[in-house]
């Protein structure tokens, strides 16, 4: 997959009539701070299309961004921020769970987003769980794969995968390492 054009469309937090268009759903979720905004910046080859921030909790909304006047890719919040509080962290949950589960949208593919350093958290195997139980096809992308060393990185991939029970593609939003196998999945999924 080529990504020629990509351009933010919108943020919402409810429904709007962007969820009723027929193009294709690709979904990014994942912890606050794993680099979700980046890996999206990565994909597209732009470092600024979505707006990143190193305090974790700053995206509030989905926010969609049509590639290549074809699909869209959906950036959803980051789950699981412990400052955001309990009122904060629960209406995020409840926003991601009503775009995964929504009967007006659904993602041909989710992008589920890990810190490759971090072991798997609750949160994160609550999601891989939530997915299965939609029937929604997902990959698991272990991101800043780069701040591994190579024995680091095999023995946090098995990690990863064993927890989430999951395929995990190895990737770095920095390097671009892991783009082309992570682009060529979401071409399978939106064909």
């Amino acid at each position: 997959m080529n990504i020629a054009s990509a351009e933010f469309v919108k943020g919402i937090i409810g429904t709007d009539s962007i969820l009723k268009e027929k193009h294709p759903h690709v979904a990014f979720v994942g912890r606050s701070n794993v680099g979700k905004s980046s890996v999206i910046n990565s994909l597209v080859m732009r470092k600024d299309l979505v707006k990143s921030s190193s305090m974790p909790g700053k995206t509030r909304e989905i926010n969609f961004f049509f590639i290549n006047k074809k699909c869209y890719f959906v950036d959803l919040p980051g789950y699981g921020f412990a400052r955001m509080g309990a009122k904060g962290a629960e209406k995020i949950r409840k926003l991601i769970l009503w775009y995964l589960g929504s009967g007006e949208a659904r993602a041909q593919l989710v992008v589920l987003i890990v810190d490759s350093a971090v072991k798997p958290m609750a949160y994160d195997k609550e999601m891989s769980d939530i997915l299965r139980a939609e029937n929604i096809p997902f990959v698991v992308v272990a991101n800043k794969i780069d701040r591994l060393n190579q024995t680091e990185r095999s023995h946090n991939i098995k990690a990863i995968e064993a927890s989430l029970g999951a395929l995990v593609l190895p990737y770095s939003a920095r390097t671009h390492y892991g783009r082309e196998e992570l682009l060529e999945t979401i071409s399978k999924a939106i064909k």
